[in-house]
């Protein structure tokens, strides 16, 4: 389909004799928001790495669309507390230090405050929005994320899940995450892809919450997990605070969830 921006095709990894994946097939689409879920050891960092090309599959075809732009943000970056970086300078280490375009894209990600601070002194979730933003310096086609949320609590990961959506509609790039949270993906996906070496389902959130496979595997961790709703008449700050529509503020923990 002329839409498909990434299709992988039967692909298989083996390492030392392990088969990490076994024939695994998957498409994306262009403005789709993807999510890969499963179980520690399950293969997901392995397919992300083949279908970034930074490894090669066993067998199995995996093809991306001609001049495919593809930002990557992975799961853990340290900077070492030796390292004199302001986010702006960090933001310029990308090779596109357009200043305008950085602080353009610092202010849509709610950190340009940040700019003049050590990476090193700005909190997870502000440094994600920072990551996020350099992304997008190299205004990607495929926006590639590892585990996001992950060391957030759970007003900041909504928030970030929002901000998410918001990069696909402004820059109109799909986008391919990793994730384990259960609760809120399902909220946050246009495709799920539940992997356990093999793709055991795949489809619309809430096919694939239903699923029998979906269930063997994550069904002691749902129990009495609440399905996610979110009654959203308001935004997040960086900070995961509600923002009302007036511009007022409320306290974490005052937005409802049900």
């Amino acid at each position: 389909m002329a839409d498909i921006v990434l299709q992988a095709q039967d692909l298989c990894y083996v390492k030392k004799g392990r088969h990490i994946l076994q024939h695994v097939s998957m498409a994306l689409h262009e403005s789709e928001i993807a999510t890969i879920i499963g179980p520690n050891g399950a293969g997901k960092t392995t397919l992300l790495r083949l279908l970034l090309g930074l490894d090669s599959p066993t067998s199995g075809h995996l093809s991306r669309r001609p001049g495919l732009q593809i930002a990557y943000v992975p799961q853990k970056l340290r900077i070492p507390d030796a390292l004199p970086l302001r986010v702006r300078d960090f933001m310029a280490l990308s090779g596109r230090p357009n200043r305008q375009r950085i602080a353009g894209l610092l202010q849509e990600m709610e950190v340009i405050g940040l700019s003049d601070h050590p990476v090193q002194q700005i909190s997870g979730g502000e440094f994600q929005r920072v990551l996020l933003a350099r992304a997008l310096l190299q205004a990607p086609q495929l926006l590639v994320l590892d585990e996001p949320a992950q060391g957030l609590d759970m007003i900041g990961q909504q928030a970030l899940y929002e901000k998410i959506a918001a990069i696909r509609e402004q820059h109109h790039c799909a986008v391919l995450m990793v994730s384990h949270d259960l609760h809120l993906v399902m909220a946050a996906t246009d495709q799920v892809i539940c992997l356990n070496s093999h793709v055991c389902c795949t489809g619309h959130p809430d096919d694939v919450s239903s699923h029998p496979e979906y269930l063997k595997l994550f069904g002691t961790a749902l129990q009495g997990l609440a399905v996610y709703t979110h009654h959203h008449d308001h935004e997040h700050d960086v900070h995961g605070n509600i923002v009302h529509s007036d511009g007022s503020r409320a306290e974490q923990g005052a937005c409802r969830h049900d």
